[in-house]
């Protein structure tokens, strides 16, 4: 369950709420504000605030007053042309503000992307809930032979058993450590007034890293962009690229025009070194070439067939 029936009386009464105002709104995205969208086992997306939309995109590259009579047609090449030719800075008027519960792991690969502003649940103040991620079976893969980074071979039904009752067994064991150094009743007082408690910033240290935290991440529309051109990509962890996903689907509700011309132009593109360039040219003019000759190393060769559809 991503949400406790308290977590979701919150978002219910959040989303009954309403106000007037004069800023730019999205219908298709305040349909999903505050809505908890489920994540891996535990976990959850949900957009909490907003600024801007295509048309503060448009106005930043134009500098104008306001929308006027032009179509959104307009709007929409514009836009393509800004993606296209990489100009960024129209895109960093607009802004977005998530609520993200993931597990240690996914928040420790995540955080490397420095331009967003973050908050994150603190276990210095406040106690862990016992939740942790367990994946399913069926993505549980050895280690890849080529890639250092990457999964292989999914693991059979029987060596797949034996992982998962490891990882419960230590998350919930290692959890039941920590909650008995804390020595904390459900009113924070000690549940054995004899026995002290360890203080939460050193009990902390015995969680496993599939423990479940959460923050609020706020970014614009450009560095989320490339959040997303990284994430979202068929070549990212697992784990981390079904949470860009779900912010996929809620960009597409607030900036449609901005998240067509990056489907187009970065998600769904490839880019060629000057040298795969040079053979692609070759290849173009009714050469046979082939890595020996093509002056490309054996990955940028393959790397290059793939994109490309063919053999290496």
């Amino acid at each position: 369950m991503a949400v406790t029936p308290e977590q979701q009386a919150e978002i219910d009464a959040a989303r009954a709420a309403s106000a007037t105002t004069r800023r730019a709104t999205v219908p298709a995205l305040e349909a999903l504000l505050f809505e908890a969208m489920p994540v891996l086992d535990h976990g959850f997306i949900r957009v909490i605030d907003y600024m801007g939309d295509d048309a503060a995109v448009v106005q930043a590259a134009r500098v104008s007053y306001g929308r006027g009579t032009r179509k959104v047609s307009e709007d929409a090449g514009l836009i393509r042309y800004l993606m296209r030719h990489r100009h960024s800075t129209p895109f960093e008027m607009a802004e977005i503000k998530y609520h993200v519960k993931l597990p240690i792991f996914v928040a420790r690969q995540w955080i490397r992307h420095r331009t967003a502003n973050v908050n994150e649940y603190s276990a210095r103040y406040s106690v862990l809930d016992k939740e942790f991620y367990i994946p399913a079976p069926e993505h549980l893969a050895a280690q890849s032979a080529s890639n250092r980074q990457g999964r292989g071979e999914v693991l059979d039904a029987e060596r797949a058993a034996e992982v998962l009752h490891l990882l419960r067994d230590d998350a919930a064991r290692c959890y039941d450590h920590y909650a008995e150094m804390l020595n904390e009743g459900p009113d924070g007082e000690p549940a054995d007034p004899s026995r002290p408690g360890l203080a939460r910033e050193l009990a902390r240290m015995n969680l496993t890293l599939n423990t479940y935290t959460q923050w609020y991440w706020k970014t614009d529309l450009h560095n989320l962009l490339h959040f997303l051109s990284l994430r979202a990509d068929a070549h990212a962890q697992y784990e981390i690229r079904v949470y860009a996903e779900a912010m996929l689907k809620a960009a597409e509700a607030w900036v449609p025009l901005t998240l067509a011309a990056f489907r187009d132009y970065r998600l769904n593109a490839a880019t060629f070194s000057g040298p795969m360039l040079a053979v692609l040219r070759r290849m173009l003019d009714g050469e046979a070439v082939v890595q020996a000759g093509s002056g490309l190393s054996k990955r940028e060769w393959g790397e290059m067939m793939g994109v490309l559809g063919r053999e290496g």
